[in-house]
């Protein structure tokens, strides 16, 4: 059978099967697990619908400083069952959408490229005249003396696990991390975490600081770890470790390994082809998202430019307007690309830090915390800041973190200024409703301005 595309993954790679085939363009799509790619499936979207109920907890263990006192419950298994339900509904409701366009195939099982133009799929050979792979990142497991075979957990099963630890080992300090262990954590577990070095590093380091400064205060934490071994027996997890030459011990009936990811590339057969990988095993490709071969293009987590769904879904849109639209063939420019890690407190970030500006670059500090600010009166924080790091000849906003109360929604804020090339002087000529929690970013500009003036 031959195609027009063929896009191998059902994820960001929608962001092109779906319109191609929609202009009338013959497409072939292949998926080996579930629709719908990490992100609905065992990513983001599961997690933040496991994590706004820890929130929702996270503010009641907080209301006594309000003077309210209440008890929680949490059904943890009728929670994670639902999530399932309405993720697997959702999932399951994208084939349909296939079929209902007449120029689009799906086909369910593992592809492997037989040459440049032709893969094959449950016995099947089919062939394109281009192919897009779009196959994302998996968990990536460390090789740890006797950890195979044991259940642990890594995020994929994290997020549909029923059965809540009294105890939950977290190895690793990213942000899917901290992320779910908190999430578990409010739910009731008792969490230890088992971290290399700092948690969440590649946060602007007053950040970090901050947040370790908030995350301890609820989770025990363990710096400076060398993982020796991990023992199962009789329901009970015994991970042994290193710190500073010393052996310890610690023990959970829960175990969530989250170490990173790595590109899912593996039994793709690319070494039949022209495609050629990166030291770190990234899919190689140019600034046009093409890879070695002529006709094999690749977007997303699987090239690692940026491990975001909002980055694929930028680049999957490039591209096909790029293929068959009507944009003019040009190279990918990717506007600032702002992240955000969704435990508590809230992080977000855009732009450079402090750390990477300090290459002799000249830029203005504007630091303000939530608590210098008329929300802050009311939601009597203990932690929280927004800092905007300035080019000091032009004013234009360089860098943006944020951590504290809705810092993904208050980032937007420097995401626009900074896609536009607003200046200092043009957020400071806003006007801000009062008492809302943007004055907080307002304050940061003052804050920078008054540097600027003296």
């Amino acid at each position: 059978m031959h195609y027009d595309l063929i896009v191998i993954g059902s994820g960001g790679g929608t962001k092109i099967s779906t319109p191609a085939a929609k202009l009338g363009k013959k497409v072939a799509i292949i998926e080996k697990e579930n629709y719908g790619g990490t992100c609905l499936n065992k990513g983001c979207i599961p997690s933040k619908m496991l994590i706004h109920p820890a929130n929702i907890l996270a503010h009641v263990r907080d209301a006594r400083k309000f003077g309210i006192t209440t008890k929680n419950k949490v059904n943890f298994s009728e929670l994670v069952k639902r999530i399932s339900r309405e993720i697997d509904a959702e999932s399951n409701s994208i084939p349909k959408s296939y079929d209902s366009i007449e120029t689009l195939d799906h086909y369910e099982g593992h592809a492997r490229f037989i040459n440049d133009t032709t893969v094959e799929v449950n016995g099947k050979q089919l062939s394109a005249d281009t192919i897009i792979i779009a196959t994302g990142t998996v968990p990536t497991v460390p090789k740890i003396p006797g950890l195979e075979g044991t259940p642990f957990m890594t995020s994929k099963e994290a997020l549909r696990n029923t059965k809540l630890p009294k105890k939950l080992i977290v190895i690793g300090g990213g942000y899917i991390a901290c992320e779910l262990g908190y999430a578990y954590s409010q739910f009731g577990s008792k969490t230890h975490f088992l971290v290399r070095s700092g948690l969440i590093g590649h946060e602007d380091d007053e950040v970090r600081e901050e947040f370790a400064k908030a995350f301890e205060k609820y989770h025990r934490m363990t710096y400076g770890t060398k993982i020796l071994s991990v023992k199962h027996r009789f329901g009970m997890f015994t991970v042994e470790y290193e710190v500073e030459g010393k052996k310890h011990k610690t023990k959970g009936d829960g175990l969530l390994v989250a170490t990173g990811v790595h590109p899912n590339t593996q039994k793709l057969g690319l070494e039949n082809t022209s495609v050629q990988i990166t030291q770190r095993g990234f899919v190689a490709v140019d600034d046009h998202m093409k890879t070695r071969a002529e006709n094999i293009y690749a977007i997303g987590d699987v090239v690692g430019n940026y491990l975001f769904r909002h980055s694929v879904n930028f680049e999957g849109e490039y591209l096909f307007g790029q293929l068959y639209g009507d944009e003019k063939k040009a190279a990918i420019a990717y506007p600032p690309m702002p992240h955000a890690v969704f435990s508590h407190p809230e992080v977000a970030g855009v732009g450079k830090t402090e750390k990477q500006l300090q290459d002799g670059t000249e830029y203005v500090v504007g630091k303000n915390s939530y608590k210098a600010s008329a929300q802050g009166m009311a939601r009597m924080p203990d932690y929280g800041f927004v800092k905007l790091l300035f080019d000091k000849k032009t004013k234009k906003l360089l860098g943006c973190h944020i951590i504290g109360d809705e810092a993904s929604i208050m980032i937007h804020q420097a995401i626009y200024a900074m896609t536009y090339d607003a200046t200092l002087d043009d957020l400071l000529n806003i006007i801000y409703i009062h008492p809302a929690l943007p004055e907080v970013f307002r304050n940061a500009c003052r804050k920078a301005k008054a540097q600027f003036d003296q």
